[in-house]
């Protein structure tokens, strides 16, 4: 299973058509507690939401944590607007909203490669929503305010200021392991601190609209005064689509299928175990009691080597093989362990990616 946790890992980025303006120091991070003076979108107070999640253990009954991050109430019946990456690979999601407790929501639908996903929360009216901006008018030099849950730590939200440093860049993030990338276009680059646990937090215009989810920030879990953040618009179209219930190869629905595997890169040792001549293939270190994996009868170690006649070589393309289909799908795996070569069809299960 592979999540992207952009803000705060090491990104690289290049150039768009607008150089960065000079950098204005962030005022750090302040606890977020009334709407900025003279603002005159909604108060940003109660329509920031902190995220947590959790995954299943392989072999265990229970959930461990999963990771933090932020959200955003588009509609006062629940709809959440946050990042790709805050939920990937999540068994399950819970939402706090400032004033309005907790609850358990569901993915209605994402889009892994511009990094946005629309949930639900199970139980939810009459809530405070964001109000949204024009990301088209944003400008080198505008002033913004980023806020998030810094840190996952929790209540109230907090906020820093800073300018808008860039529009329309193109970054590569990659997750704290280095084995994942991802590749965003036409974002905004923001000169204010961002930190882990931010990613799905909004960037607010003067106004005190939101023209941007953040979605990137430094390494240094200090942040150093640089943010990204996809612009609302590019984000609230895909979330008209999900709504929509429009599919696509870019567009996912619902739940995704979920095999029941923990994987990893080959090394050379196992491979040299299993009698393989290189690491192509992914190595599968763990195997679900009761999952589909186990059910065909895969056991660990061992090592895939295909999906529906594909070979697939890095986490990435095992992730999107098995991300693409929804439970109930059948994909044809062949994969080698000590005892030689198997093929079989999985019927994916509700759950995970992998």
């Amino acid at each position: 299973m592979v999540s992207l946790a952009i803000v705060g890992t090491l990104l690289a980025f290049s150039g768009g058509p607008q150089t960065a303006a000079p950098a204005i120091p962030s005022t750090g991070a302040i606890l977020l507690t009334s709407p900025s003076s003279g603002s005159t979108g909604t108060s940003p107070v109660g329509t920031i939401v902190d995220i947590n999640t959790s995954e299943q253990v392989l072999g265990a009954d229970g959930l461990r944590p999963l990771g933090a991050g932020t959200g955003m109430v588009l509609t006062a019946d629940g709809e959440i607007l946050t990042n790709n990456h805050v939920v990937e690979g999540a068994s399950s999601i819970q939402v706090t909203i400032p004033g309005h407790g907790s609850s358990t929501a569901t993915v209605v639908g994402v889009d892994p490669t511009d990094d946005v996903a629309l949930l639900q929360l199970n139980s939810a009216s009459q809530l405070p929503t964001i109000t949204l901006g024009d990301s088209s008018t944003v400008q080198v030099g505008d002033p913004i305010t980023a806020i998030g849950n810094a840190f996952g730590r929790g209540g109230q939200p907090t906020a820093t200021t800073g300018t808008v440093a860039a529009v329309h860049r193109s970054i590569t993030a990659r997750d704290p392991s280095g084995t994942s990338s991802e590749r965003l276009n036409d974002v905004i680059q923001i000169a204010a601190d961002v930190h882990p646990g931010d990613s799905g937090g909004a960037v607010l215009n003067a106004q005190g609209q939101v023209v941007g989810i953040i979605t990137a920030g430094p390494s240094q879990s200090s942040g150093n005064g640089t943010g990204f953040a996809i612009p609302i618009n590019n984000a609230i179209g895909i979330v008209n689509e999900i709504r929509a219930g429009h599919g696509s190869a870019e567009i996912l629905l619902g739940e995704r299928g979920f095999m029941g595997v923990a994987v990893q890169p080959v090394d050379p040792a196992t491979a040299a175990q299993l009698g393989l001549s290189g690491t192509a293939g992914i190595l599968v270190a763990g195997v679900q009691p009761g999952s589909p994996a186990a059910k065909v009868g895969m056991t660990a170690p061992a090592v895939i080597r295909t999906i529906d006649g594909q070979a697939v070589n890095t986490l990435d393309e095992l992730g999107n093989a098995i991300h693409s289909k929804v439970p109930g799908e059948q994909i044809q795996v062949t994969w080698v362990d000590q005892q030689g070569q198997h093929s079989a069809t999985v019927t994916l299960a509700s759950g995970p990616a992998v």
